[in-house]
């Protein structure tokens, strides 16, 4: 994996400062019983599980989910395909982290075959008008895309089979990503493409520095709500790493090829 530029001390010492912001926007979201949904997504080896984890770490967690699906059981397949997570969606007050989500249909199953073409096409083709929906029913959407090189993603699939603590990462897929590096690109740019709207735009972080993202990933989030006492000082962002661009352009910012 890449060495950080950040030195670990004064990483601990920042990402200490965002998490006490991230308390109290919980704080605010109880208060007024806002639900926050956040879609993370990402290769395989970008660092969804750790960047999820450096926002839940000091969160209150009777009031924050992290969801994650396993592969969906047979009476799940006969259902509308974004019923099992409608079913996740947060409540009032509550803060819940997508670890995936139905965007495994334009990626993962794209790519790997694991839907039908006419499965893809309806679900490119409806959810933007889902997110939509949600948006107007008051849930506070926000939509993260990590972004990895490939030599990068290579080194972190290697650390997983090296190291004893992260062999239940380990899946079978993992011997084809790379392999199938510009097929994954390529579902990931229409993906990126066509669902960015403007009530539910994709933000991009490049996580090749794993520290960076944190810290730029959770200043970038804290920073689209407004809560009581925030420190807007503490919320610098780097826009090399944190990639947003016109809903209404088809030109994505210049990502991992």
């Amino acid at each position: 994996m890449s060495k950080s530029v950040i030195p670990e001390n004064t990483y601990e010492a920042d990402l200490r400062l965002l998490q006490i912001e991230l308390v109290k926007l919980q704080h605010h979201l109880i208060d007024k019983g806002i639900p926050l949904l956040v879609i993370m997504e990402g290769r395989d080896a970008a660092g969804k599980d750790g960047t999820i984890k450096s926002i839940i770490e000091n969160l209150n967690p009777k009031n924050r989910r992290v969801v994650v699906l396993h592969k969906p059981s047979p009476r799940e397949e006969g259902e509308w395909y974004f019923q099992r997570y409608i079913t996740q969606l947060p409540t009032a007050g509550e803060i819940v982290l997508f670890n995936r989500s139905w965007y495994n249909r334009a990626g993962v199953e794209k790519v790997m075959g694991f839907c039908t073409d006419t499965q893809y096409k309806q679900f490119m083709g409806s959810v933007n008008e889902i997110e939509f929906l949600l948006v107007e029913s008051g849930i506070y959407l926000m939509k993260y895309y990590l972004d990895i090189t490939k030599e990068e993603q290579a080194n972190r699939l290697k650390d997983r089979v090296n190291d004893p603590l992260k062999q239940w990462k380990i899946s079978p897929i993992d011997r084809k990503v790379q392999k199938m590096w510009d097929v994954y690109s390529d579902a990931r740019n229409k993906m990126l493409k066509n669902t960015s709207s403007t009530h539910a735009p994709w933000t991009a972080i490049r996580a090749n520095d794993k520290k960076v993202a944190h810290l730029n990933l959770i200043a970038d989030l804290l920073s689209r709500i407004d809560y009581p006492g925030k420190n807007k000082k503490l919320l610098k962002i780097d826009p090399s790493i944190v990639l947003t661009w016109p809903t209404d352009s088809k030109q994505l910012p210049k990502l991992a090829k």
